[in-house]
């Protein structure tokens, strides 16, 4: 037939993004979906593991085997690996704070395996620059994350070349509000700012910087207007060619191509009418896949009931399910590219390339990316852009089927009473975790666990590459909080800019001017200046989206709020209440973490003679849940469904008032 290919186009990567209780547990999930066709792994770790602590730790509480796998020493890796052979696996690892020491654990369990680590292919995804912008499993400054990075990628270069070091990350940046004109030009700041560490670090001779250029990849988020989303990918390319080719001097075409891979929109998904996740997984899905020319290396989907929970098994086979239809039963695979020679296509390419270009010299000459995140601009530009997609949708302009438009449903079979639509952890996994990382320490060698770690902060003081003391830090048999402790005492820890300060107010919808005089009138029947609201992030939970863009229409209704950003104790919640001396406290948790975190404030205000202070909270929370803590003496629950930000401040108002 006119216009195929000579022969069908290999398929994709296809993964699903899993890891949940226990590394055995996951182990198992992982071997079932490999046996039902997935052809890649992508480990999903807990908090506790991103941010470089143990699961005894104080911030670790509630926070185990939630969003995905602990792994706190190397017997989780073997555990987490067991009977699958690495070095015939393609495996990518969502990890990033300390993505060197999870490499460094995957890596010894590989040799232990036997296999080649020239052969071990996958993917660290060790991109920390959006972490301080949107997903918050930060540790260190910029500086001294970034040369962890440079030291992987030179390690990785020499010892294991089909790995990918950095993956770049714009899903995250997108699901913080970027456009696709800013998720490309903000991504591609950060992998400059890689590539000139690298460089700069005089780790890899100037004639291979193709060969870094060749094994950087990206990973990005596509949203429900595919079309757009297309144009986006082919955007993305055109420049990633330009820039190596120009910056890095990189002239083999081959070193210059771009490769991503893909999770589509979480964001997207509705806790309204779930079933219709089903249809925005699969529109999203065309949108990385239609163009062969600017097509995934590797797709993930989510489960249609993220926005309920943590999907179960049935639910990630599911979406699997989807890429296999796509790949193996349609015909995309037997043609070239559909949109080449398309005069819609190309307009819209070159509008987001111009976009784009714009915003990648902004950064640039405010002196980099690491510039722009330490001045606040690139959170504060983030936080504006998704404050505008939510007035949109608040206004109607932007419609969400089953949510702001279409609301009449029937009930849904697959959310009816006594069907299980999420998978519950069992809060034993925690106890679990915690008691088997201190047998873990009580059964080692003490004098080479400290001789480990002096090593590595006495590596960590010069400009060593930090590897090898990391692999000795593996063999000695340290856990990832001492490895991520050592590296805290030398470094320092890191809070980064909230963005509230430089984000302008976005005026919200009609019935603004109402709230914001419900506002003045309650603050004056009390007798205060103005209401006071503190926004909390307890635990280790670090998607502060939400907790910002309530933050943002509170202070724009009148409201001074308190906001000190992600990652706080339940005891540093409670203190800033108190000193602060706030009307209302309002918590944001999304890790599943609320029946551990919100107990524990509200513990504390009693103990601290406010018990008084009401407590509203945000998450993605069950209704047994919500009921649960309503019941223990929160005011109001709120989930995504709850997408009216103004109604949600005057609801906040209305708590205020009734405990006057």
């Amino acid at each position: 037939m006119p216009g195929r290919l000579p022969e069908r186009d290999r398929p994709w990567v296809m993964r699903t993004y899993a890891g949940h209780s226990s590394a055995a547990a996951s182990n198992a999930l992982y071997r079932r979906n490999l046996a039902k066709g997935q052809t890649g792994l992508s480990v999903a770790f807990d908090l506790p593991t991103q941010t470089g602590y143990d699961p005894d730790h104080e911030l670790a509480a509630g926070e185990v085997g939630r969003v995905g796998v602990p792994v706190a020493h190397l017997g989780d890796a073997r555990a987490l690996f067991e009977g699958i052979p690495l070095a015939d696996m393609n495996t990518s690892m969502t990890i990033n704070a300390p993505a060197m020491w999870l490499l460094a654990l995957y890596r010894t369990v590989a040799v232990e395996q036997g296999a080649e680590l020239g052969r071990c292919a996958g993917t660290t995804q060790n991109d920390i620059i959006k972490e301080y912008l949107s997903r918050g499993t930060y540790i260190f400054p910029p500086a001294a994350s970034l040369r962890l990075t440079a030291d992987v990628v030179a390690y990785t270069l020499r010892e294991m070349p089909r790995w990918n070091p950095v993956n770049i990350c714009s899903y995250h940046l997108q699901e913080a509000g970027a456009t696709p004109v800013q998720e490309v030009g903000f991504a591609l700041a950060t992998a400059v700012a890689v590539l000139d560490t690298v460089r700069d670090s005089g780790q890899v001779p100037a004639e291979r910087m193709g060969d870094v250029v060749q094994r950087i990849s990206f990973f990005v988020n596509a949203g429900v207007r595919f079309v757009e989303e297309i144009a986006k990918m082919r955007a993305f390319g055109a420049l990633w060619d330009e820039i190596t080719r120009d910056r890095y001097g990189v002239t083999e075409a081959k070193q210059r191509r771009f490769r991503y891979g893909v999770q589509v929109n979480s964001l997207g998904l509705t806790e309204a009418q779930p079933e219709n996740n089903i249809q925005r997984i699969v529109l999203e899905m065309l949108g990385v896949t239609l163009s062969r020319d600017a097509r995934a290396r590797a797709v993930q989907l989510p489960a249609w009931n993220e926005a309920l929970g943590l999907p179960r098994p049935w639910d990630q086979q599911w979406s699997l399910r989807m890429q296999q239809v796509l790949a193996y039963e349609s015909d995309l695979l037997e043609y070239p590219d559909l949109f080449d020679g398309s005069h819609v296509m190309t307009a819209l390419v070159d509008d987001i390339v111009a976009g784009a270009r714009v915003e990648l010299d902004k950064v640039l000459e405010m002196g980099g990316v690491v510039a722009a995140v330490e001045s606040g601009y690139l959170k504060s530009a983030l936080v504006a852009s998704l404050a505008d997609r939510r007035r949109r949708m608040e206004s109607g302009a932007d419609v969400v089927v089953g949510v702001n438009r279409f609301t009449e449903t029937e009930p849904s079979p697959l959310t009816a009473a006594g069907a299980e639509a999420i998978m519950q952890v069992d809060p034993a996994v925690e106890a679990a975790a915690a008691d088997g990382v201190r047998e873990w320490r009580a059964a080692r060698d003490a004098a080479a666990v400290d001789a480990a770690l002096e090593r590595l902060r006495a590596d960590a003081a010069t400009t060593a590459n930090l590897m090898p003391a990391t692999l000795a830090c593996v063999a000695a048999r340290v856990t990832t909080g001492e490895w991520a402790g050592a590296l805290r005492q030398v470094f320092g820890e890191y809070r980064a800019p909230t963005g509230l300060s430089g984000a302008a107010g976005v005026g919200g919808d009609a019935n603004l001017a109402a709230v914001r005089e419900r506002v003045a009138a309650t603050a004056r029947e009390l007798g205060t200046g103005r209401l006071r609201l503190l926004v909390g992030k307890p635990g280790l939970d670090g998607h502060s989206n939400g907790a910002e863009q309530i933050a943002v229409r509170a202070r724009d209704a009148g409201f001074e709020v308190i906001y000190q950003g992600i990652r706080l104790t339940a005891g540093q919640i409670v203190a800033a209440a108190v000193e602060e001396d706030v009307d209302l406290v309002g918590l944001s948790v999304l890790s599943g973490s609320h029946l551990a975190a919100v107990p524990a404030v509200l513990d504390g205000l009693r103990a601290a003679g406010r018990g008084d202070l009401p407590v509203v909270v945000g998450g993605i929370i069950p209704p047994a849940d919500a009921q649960a803590l309503r019941a223990a003496g929160v005011a109001r629950v709120f989930t995504p469904k709850d997408f009216a930000l103004t109604g949600i401040i005057d609801d906040l108002v209305t708590v205020i008032r009734e405990r006057m």
